[in-house]
């Protein structure tokens, strides 16, 4: 089954379309929900969704995860997901 994300409007960017509200918008809690959402409809869009679904939904995911980092340069980084922490794991 494939779920998108909610629409809440339509602008247009570069040409086409892009939903969603601008994540430059969203409050922090409202940030974290779309995320985890686009996260977790991830799979069924890649095996389920049209060529045009996949790449609005890898704009809005690009765009949700540029917004997070650019309030979180300094964000916790597991030393495990490093590839000098993958490497120690051999």
């Amino acid at each position: 089954m494939f779920v998108e994300w909610s629409q809440d409007r339509e602008t247009r960017r570069a040409g086409h379309t892009m939903t969603g509200v601008d994540p430059a918008r969203l409050d922090d809690a409202q940030l974290m929900k779309e995320l985890a959402t686009i996260h977790r409809t991830r799979h069924d869009t890649l095996l389920y969704g049209s060529n045009d679904a996949l790449r609005a939904h890898n704009d809005r995911m690009a765009r949700l995860e540029g917004e997070y980092l650019r309030r979180h340069p300094r964000r916790l980084v597991a030393p495990g997901r490093t590839r000098q922490g993958a490497r120690e794991r051999d």
